[in-house]
């Protein structure tokens, strides 16, 4: 089932829950996604390629998703590390436009 909002909601743990149920649960938390029809087709095609269900393909795209985020932030802080003692304002606007890339991506 395809849901088009694009809102996320938190599911399950409310004050409704049995105690019992509560107990029983895995740890892990719930929510509801809302994919636009375009993204909702690319994670379903990912999720076949990949051969599970579309609530696990999303969780394992949100984690790639993350550690590439990460991956860019230590590649940002090393390269400023590196490049911290350059002098020359034509190399600081390419620093400062590789940087923009590196973390926004554009």
């Amino acid at each position: 089932m395809h849901h088009l909002e694009t809102s996320t909601k938190k599911q399950g743990g409310g004050p409704g829950l049995s105690a019992a149920k509560k107990r029983g649960s895995s740890g892990e938390s719930r929510y509801t996604v809302g994919l636009n029809r375009s993204l909702a087709t690319q994670v379903e095609r990912y999720a076949k390629t990949v051969d599970t269900s579309m609530s696990k393909a999303i969780a394992g795209l949100v984690r790639l998703g993350l550690e590439s985020h990460e991956d860019r932030k230590r590649e940002f802080f090393k390269r400023l590390k590196e490049n911290l003692e350059e002098d020359s304002v034509g190399r600081q606007d390419k620093l400062v436009d590789e940087f923009r890339t590196l973390i926004l991506g554009r």
